[in-house]
């Protein structure tokens, strides 16, 4: 199922820009509660909770929602880093969410906290504005957006 006619699935170094499409393929395998994700030429196997009748070996959805928002930040942040020419020794971050015990179907709360060694907590102050005003993961968590979703039955 393609849910794009052109994507920039093949590149090495993926990079996007404004109006540009990406799409993950997903499958679930022969194992009840196991699926393999596809990102380029990437492979991941995620799990169910147990609670809901997977494995739950593997990292599952919930966390990799949580696990984008951290990549994305470090990304942003070095990069930010790297042009001021700051000495950003390390990076360290908790990221967690809280469901909503009102609402199940959704996250009460997300929150991400990032330790920046090397620089001064005014300059790791502009690394995290940075992030924050680039991020499109963070803004689309933060602002909401349109969502969409659709199956295909097949015999």
């Amino acid at each position: 199922m393609s849910l794009a006619t052109s994507t920039s699935q093949d590149n090495a170094d993926l990079q996007t820009g404004p109006g540009e499409i990406v799409s993950i393929e997903a499958q679930a395998t022969a194992t009840a509660g196991r699926y393999l994700v596809s990102a380029r030429h990437n492979v991941l196997p995620t799990d169910a909770k147990v609670s809901s009748g997977g494995p739950g070996l593997a990292i599952a959805a919930g966390e990799l929602l949580l696990s984008s928002l951290a990549s994305c930040s470090f990304g942003l942040i070095q990069e930010k880093a790297r042009e001021f020419g700051w000495p950003l020794s390390s990076l360290d971050a908790e990221v967690l969410f809280q469901r909503d015990t009102a609402d199940g179907t959704r996250y009460a709360r997300l929150e991400l906290a990032v330790t920046a060694g090397g620089v001064t907590q005014q300059q790791a102050q502009q690394l995290l504005d940075y992030f924050t005003g680039k991020c499109p993961i963070y803004n689309t968590l933060r602002r909401g957006g349109p969502a969409s979703a659709r199956i295909t039955a097949t015999t």
